[in-house]
């Protein structure tokens, strides 16, 4: 159920990676070796389209994909010898593969990208498999990025996708961001990227869009990704015809506005996870029986605490 992990390469990973999440958009720009690339994996290795069929083969046709969140790679799913997806592999019988990718990179870049590489999936199985997604963080925004573009390009994946899980995504970014004070908290959250944490603007289009949500190319293009002018997104609702849950996390162990709506996980707000908005444009409308805010917990214990991971297996395996 659990990586056997090799401490210095999961360390260059994370170190690789928190540079992906802060200098992303440069390292691909200048074709930089320490670019990452977007690929499936498990256990920190490459897939290839046959090794996820046999994959298939060997269990059920019903295939987990991972999506991590900013900074962060695959391997750091693993969090004090737990992992969500290797669990829930074990557990529930379903195949486990999780996405490996640029978090440095613009969302919607990052989303046509999955768009792409999901279809590329739909295309090599061997056998139809219905699809999941469970997403921490950023990788909920990519993933609803990936469902907008996909459904541009009419892209067949889209039809075997079954449910998406969001743990702790900013829907709708965070008050924090304003004047860049949430992206410094982002960075010195996580002990790979504290060093980058005092670089100023030289932070990655990824991490400013993290700052409202965005999830398309016109949140971004033309525009001073460095000014806070306000929400200028354009509403992106929740996929038809697709089953959504959004989990939210939250340090205060009891409802509080003050803990809810500035605090939060930490990182995230409640509301924003849970895809609350003022404005009824921008509202996510997760039902309520699809939407579970825990308490006591920071942005990183939603990664394997046992509250969520009970939660996750209930609305997995949950026929509505």
């Amino acid at each position: 159920m659990f990586y056997k992990k090799n401490n210095f390469s999961s360390d260059r990973e994370a170190v690789l990676s928190a540079l992906n999440g802060v200098l992303g958009d440069y390292l691909e720009s200048r074709n930089n070796p320490l670019s990452i690339s977007m690929e499936f994996r498990r256990n920190g290795k490459s897939l290839s389209w046959d090794e996820i069929s046999e994959m298939i083969s060997q269990t059920s046709d019903k295939l987990i994909i991972m999506l991590h969140g900013s900074c962060m790679n695959d391997l750091q799913w693993n969090r004090k010898g737990h992992d969500h997806g290797a669990a829930l592999s074990f557990d529930l019988e379903m195949t486990t593969i999780y996405l490996h990718y640029n978090t440095g990179l613009h969302i919607s870049e990052n989303g046509r990208k999955f768009a792409d590489l999901m279809e590329s999936l739909n295309a090599h199985l061997a056998r139809p498999a219905e699809l999941y997604i469970v997403a921490h963080s950023m990788g909920g925004l990519v993933s609803r990025s990936a469902c907008h573009y996909g459904k541009l390009s009419c892209h067949t994946w889209l039809e075997s996708l079954k449910k998406i899980v969001f743990m702790g995504t900013p829907h709708h970014g965070a008050p924090l961001a304003k004047g860049g004070i949430w992206i410094d908290t982002i960075l010195e959250a996580n002990p790979y990227s504290a060093p980058f944490a005092r670089l100023g603007k030289i932070r990655s289009s990824g991490l400013t869009d993290l700052c409202y949500g965005n999830v398309l190319d016109e949140d971004w293009k033309g525009k001073d990704r460095f000014k806070m002018s306000g929400d200028i997104r354009t509403p992106v609702p929740l996929p038809e015809g697709l089953l959504c849950y959004a989990i939210a996390g939250a340090t205060s162990r009891e409802p509080c506005k003050l803990g809810d709506d500035l605090i939060g996980d930490g990182l995230v707000t409640v509301n924003s996870a849970l895809g609350r908005h003022k404005n009824p444009q921008f509202q996510l409308c997760f039902p309520d029986s699809r939407q579970f805010a825990c308490r006591g917990m920071t942005h990183f214990d939603l990664l394997n605490h046992s509250e969520v991971y009970k939660t996750l297996k209930e609305w997995l395996v949950l026929r509505e």
